[in-house]
């Protein structure tokens, strides 16, 4: 039975950050300190969608870790690739 009081609770957070990655971009703060908060909200953002709206949660744990290390190499290349912008 799906529970609409939480999944409406994780919509909100997800809204939430979602604003908060824009208000940080239009912030005016250094260029590392905007990366590194939205890199952040990004990381817990993704983790809330693949752990309830894709079912990580309830999944074997082997799978997760796979998941895991696949979110961690992209964000390996973000961070790369964030040096050639400057």
């Amino acid at each position: 039975m799906v529970n609409t009081k939480f999944y409406t609770a994780i919509y909100v957070v997800l809204f939430v950050s979602a604003t908060v990655q824009v208000l940080v971009e239009f912030a005016g703060l250094d260029y590392w300190m905007a990366f590194g908060i939205i890199i952040a909200l990004s990381a817990a953002k993704a983790i809330l969608v693949a752990a309830y709206f894709q079912h990580l949660r309830w999944e074997p744990r082997s799978l997760t870790y796979l998941i895991g290390i696949g979110l961690t190499g992209a964000l390996a290349l973000t961070i790369a690739a964030s040096y050639s912008l400057l």
